[in-house]
Formats: C-alpha cells, structure tokens, sequence
C-alpha cells in the first residue's frame, strides 16, 4: 500500500513497448496536437482580429477554443514525452495537475456549450430582445460563472480522488483519468468522491436537458420561418453547436459510464482518447466548415483575399 502523504511516481499505460511503434506514436500525436493547437489558435486569432464577430456568440466560440487548446495540452504532451523518451513514468505532483486541469477545462467546455445554447435560442426565439439580454456585461458574467463551475467541479474531483491510499501506482490509461485512478483506491469511492460526482451528474443531466430543451424550441421556430434564407442561416449556426454538444456527451459518456476493466484494455484506451482528443480537434473545423463568417474570418487571417466559400 502506498501512503498518501508520501510522494511516489504513477506509472501510466504505454501504447507499445515496440521502439519503432512508440516513434509512430510519437509522430501521430505529434500531428494531432499541433493540428487542434493550429486549428483553435486560427478561430481565437480569426474572431480577436475581425470586429464583425465582436459577437456575444463569437465571444463564446473564443472561449471554446481556448479550453480546447487547455484541454489536450494537459495530457497529450506528456504522452509525446514518454513515447519519445521510452518511459511510462508521471509524477505525484504531475498527476494531480492532470486531474485538476482536465477536469477544469472539461467542465467549463460542457458548461460553455450550455451557455452556447442558450444564446443560440434568445437569437433566434427572441430575436427583438437580443442585445436587451445578451449585452456585454451578461456576457462576461456567464463566461466568468462557466470558468468558476469549471475550477469548483475540478477542485472537488482532485480533492477527493487523491484523498485516499493507493494500492498501486499503475495507471491503465496515458493519462490520469479519474476512474482508472479510483480502481487504484484501498477503499474505493470516499465521501468525497462521492458527493463530487453527485454534483458532476447533476450539473451535466442539467445542462444536457436544458441544452435538449433549448433545440426543440429552436428548432420549432425555426421551421416556422417564412424565408429559406432565415432558416438555413439559423441552421447553419445552430447545427455546428448541436454537433460538438453530442460529440462531446456521447464520447464523455462511454469513458465514464462504462464499468473499468481491471487490467489493460484496448476499450479504455480508445475512449479515453476518443472523448479527450476528438472534440477539441473537431470543433474548429465543425465551425469553419458550417459557418461562413469563421470562413471568412479565417481566410482573412491566411491572406486569401480572393478566397470563395464554395472552394
């Protein structure tokens, strides 16, 4: 048993221990991060630079890919490292900066998709009423209450998972993940853990209904537009959302809803990549590709003067 108080190496999960297969690696999320970090840095760079979309909408679109960037710097750096330097090894400290940050950028992406939501439908339901309730200071305020429901929920998780004994120190996962590290745990679930999660389940059937809530409603009034042109400028806002919302509840549900296996498992792995690294190298090019003004923006960015929306 190890002793909580004293500070030792976890040892997480290597995707091969073939040399040639760990460079392949190593070159795969090698691309992978530098497309999601490039991909995002084009949608902050691209809204800061154009005062079109000093939007309340566009504002919110900034924030998403800023914790997208914080999402996958977290944990797949260190992987790149390991693989390239043939070692399995994170330290005590290491870890819970895992834990804490993930978390933190997680909960304030599905919280933000929330407040995405909700924009989206004062825009269309409520279009007279708009810039009335979706003025700048509301504006900040809901972006400030996601960054603080993010660091409150992840401050919680990393408290009450490392708030306990560990029987090992062999993660079987690349990255500190909340339910292989509590499969590590002498008694299991604590108190703290417990509640923690309680709160995490709330919060996030939630948002899913009020998110799930908001698109009926959307989507009825936007079908009763008169004008095609209205309805497909609607939908070409509103879908984009919807998609990185499922994306990121369908992904986030199979790694955490699913019973861990306890040995190595292909399974875990999978997800685990699948909810951490899809969303956030998905969500610039759902947006680019579905939204015209991004397009623009971006093309702007690039120096494509000349750049046609249908190339």
């Amino acid at each position: 048993m190890f002793n909580k108080t004293k500070m030792f190496d976890f040892l997480l999960l290597e995707f091969s221990d073939v040399r040639e297969l760990q460079f392949l690696h190593f070159t795969f999320f090698s691309m992978l991060y530098l497309a999601t970090v490039t991909g995002n840095l084009l949608i902050i760079s691209s809204i800061a630079l154009n005062r079109h979309l000093h939007t309340p909408m566009y504002f919110s679109l900034m924030n998403l890919a800023m914790q997208d960037i914080g999402q996958v710097s977290v944990i797949v750096p260190k992987s790149m490292i390991n693989s390239l330097l043939n070692t399995r090894l994170i330290s005590y400290s290491g870890c819970v900066a895992q834990v804490f940050f993930f978390f933190f950028f997680a909960t304030s992406d599905f919280c933000l998709l929330t407040v995405m939501a909700y924009d989206r439908y004062v825009a269309i339901c409520n279009p007279l009423h708009y810039e009335m309730v979706i003025n700048r200071q509301a504006c900040i305020e809901m972006i400030a209450g996601v960054w603080i429901a993010g660091l409150v929920n992840a401050g919680m998780h990393t408290s009450g998972t490392f708030a306990t004994n560990f029987r090992t120190n062999i993660v079987n996962q690349f990255f500190c993940e909340i339910p292989q590290l509590i499969k590590l745990s002498c008694s299991g679930l604590n108190l703290i853990e417990m509640t923690s999660i309680g709160i995490s389940i709330f919060l996030a059937l939630g948002c899913f209904i009020y998110i799930l809530v908001t698109y009926v409603q959307i989507f009825t009034t936007v079908l009763r537009m008169p004008s095609a042109k209205g309805r497909q400028k609607a939908f070409s806002t509103c879908i984009p959302h919807l998609t990185v919302c499922s994306i990121f509840m369908i992904t986030g549900c199979f790694a955490y809803l699913k019973p861990t296996s306890q040995s190595p498992s292909e399974l875990d792995l999978i997800f685990g990549a699948m909810y951490s690294l899809v969303p956030p190298i998905l969500n610039p090019v759902i947006y680019s590709i579905r939204n015209k003004e991004v397009k623009k923006a971006i093309a702007k960015v690039l120096g494509f003067r000349d750049f046609s929306l249908n190339t």
